[in-house]
């Protein structure tokens, strides 16, 4: 009997995913759990596993299509069938059609088109739809702080869902008194009420190449430019002499090594940053409203860069961990996320951040706060330098660390003591640590 595939639920929040590849074709054997096809959410890129051992006898979902969690993407059966969603077939006009389009317009109701969720019949159009109402926290969050009413707004999610990408467009084309809400009402110009449009990126007959913007990037875009909005951002900058960390590390490797660990410099910044947020507790903390959420575990987001963007998997209960433990998980969730085969929960729940720009030779960045944290860590890269030690000159490895926090809660003072702090951890590194 064939058996549905379904667009998996990545995660209590997720409710709809975009089919990036399909890893098998139309009639090609499946064994049970043998990767199928590759999704992208607005959280993690995941391998999704057959569900059943047999032939991919149906694929009803395009690559680079969006579809409600629960939809069926494709069928697994004992026969091969001859069409795909991809398959067209030229009708007499002329106009290529699926024979799978009775499935896409069943799917229709759950695309992101602003209709009701799948097999349900579209509500009416107006403003205060219920749905809308339905967002994601940060959603709200911008929603509060400019004093809009999400619920007015005609969100381009499943089920009219308003998206950060809704609301964002919103505030950038913001109508005045009486104008139609939503972002695609766009805001007119001041001068002889044209539409305001963004700049040409190309002329006619220059020489491009143009390829879609790929759904992380998307997602990445998206989740800067609300942390911009969102959040006073200032940065502060240290440089730190690892001399004493170099040492450890050139000693203990190879222990670590044979116990199934990588020691790296990371490992050491990371302790140093957790110990200091024990000490400073408020770079742990986020904002909600005009309340202070001090957060009781620390869990420490280490940017991982991919050939295809970037993403922050959570080491959680870091301050839980000792430098062993710390090297493992930090590897691990690396290692799975260049592999795509981290789970939702794998990029959730962080209270601090770390970023490495120094690792392709950077002094240093100033890195975007990671939203709803306050704070972000960007480590420089290290490197021997000639520095003034007790007024002689020694060569030492020597690195930038530079701290992004938001000033709405952090003042200069106070990112300078957690600073000194991480500073300190490294260049004082206990060794019994190690």
């Amino acid at each position: 009997m064939p058996t549905p595939v379904l667009m998996p639920q990545m995660g209590e929040s997720i409710t709809e995913g975009t089919i990036v590849r399909w890893i098998k074709k139309v009639g090609d054997a499946v064994d049970r759990d043998e990767p199928l096809f590759e999704i992208s959410t607005d959280k993690v890129d995941a391998e999704i596993p057959s569900p059943v051992a047999g032939v991919l006898s149906e694929i009803r979902v395009r690559e680079g299509e969006t579809v409600a969690v629960d939809s069926v993407v494709a069928t697994i059966g004992g026969e091969v069938a001859v069409e795909t969603a991809g398959d067209a077939t030229p009708q007499p006009d002329g106009t290529p059609t699926s024979l799978h389009a009775s499935a896409a317009e069943d799917r229709g109701a759950g695309a992101t088109n602003g209709s009701g969720a799948a097999g349900e019949p579209a509500e009416h159009d107006g403003a205060g739809d219920p749905r809308r109402a339905k967002s994601s926290p940060l959603v709200r969050k911008i929603a509060r702080e400019h004093n809009v009413d999400i619920s007015r707004l005609h969100g381009s999610g499943i089920g009219g869902r308003v998206t950060k990408h809704d609301i964002l467009e919103f505030l950038e084309h913001k109508p005045g008194p009486g104008a139609p809400a939503g972002p695609g009402a766009g805001g007119a110009a001041a001068r002889g009420g044209l539409p305001e449009h963004p700049p040409i990126a190309f002329a006619p007959g220059e020489r491009t190449h143009v390829v879609p913007l790929g759904v992380m990037r998307k997602k990445i875009a998206e989740h800067m430019v609300a942390s911009r909005r969102t959040s006073a951002h200032v940065h502060t900058v240290f440089e730190v002499n690892y001399h004493r960390v170099w040492q450890l590390r050139e000693q203990r490797k190879s222990e670590y090594e044979r116990a199934g660990a990588k020691l790296t410099f990371m490992s050491f910044i990371t302790k140093a940053v957790v110990d200091a947020l024990r000490a400073v507790p408020v770079l742990n903390a986020s904002l909600d409203d005009d309340r202070i959420v001090y957060k009781q575990d620390i869990n420490i987001g280490i940017a991982v860069s991919l050939d295809w963007g970037l993403i922050v998997p959570v080491v959680k209960a870091a301050d839980e961990k000792n430098l062993l433990g710390l090297s493992r998980a930090i590897a691990d969730l690396a290692d799975r996320a260049r592999a795509k085969q981290l789970k939702p929960e794998d990029v959730q729940g962080g209270t601090f951040t770390i970023t490495n720009p120094g690792g392709l030779g950077a002094q240093f960045g100033l890195p975007i706060i990671n939203q709803p944290q306050v704070a972000i860590l960007g480590v420089g890269a290290i490197e021997k330098r000639a520095v003034v030690i007790d007024d002689a000159i020694a060569i030492r490895p020597m690195g930038y660390l530079a701290l992004g926090f938001d000033h709405r809660l952090i003042d200069g003072a106070v990112a300078d003591q957690f600073m000194a702090r991480v500073k300190q951890g490294l260049e004082q590194f206990d060794p019994a640590s190690v």
